[in-house]
């Protein structure tokens, strides 16, 4: 429950935590939320696969991986196998290396 919804339905015992002490003499510790992680949630794409790639062959596998499960469309597909001949491997970011979304977030 979100504190504003908390003060709305229960102003006094909102009161009381956040001066700290209530009517039995008992006191309150408000801890501050913890900090969202930066990628919580996030569900990585097919450019995000293909940057943990080490060689273009794997990258090839990967866009057809991601077109036989019909995540990407045909066009997209022949675009990134484009993109890969014509730019290579690196041209779709710096390489991700294990446990990226856990340093990064």
């Amino acid at each position: 429950m979100e504190r504003d919804e908390f003060k709305k339905r229960f102003p006094t015992l909102a009161k009381e935590v956040e001066e700290g002490k209530g009517k039995a003499d008992l006191e309150f510790e408000v801890k501050p939320p913890k900090p969202q992680r930066r990628f919580a949630g996030y569900d990585p794409d097919v450019i995000d696969f293909i940057r943990r790639c080490s060689g273009e062959e794997e990258a090839l596998e990967i866009i057809e991986y991601f077109r036989g499960r019909e995540e990407i469309t045909v066009d997209e597909a022949e675009r990134l196998r484009r993109q890969l001949e014509e730019e290579g491997l690196r041209s779709f970011g710096s390489k991700k290396k294990p446990g990226y979304y856990e340093r990064e977030g």
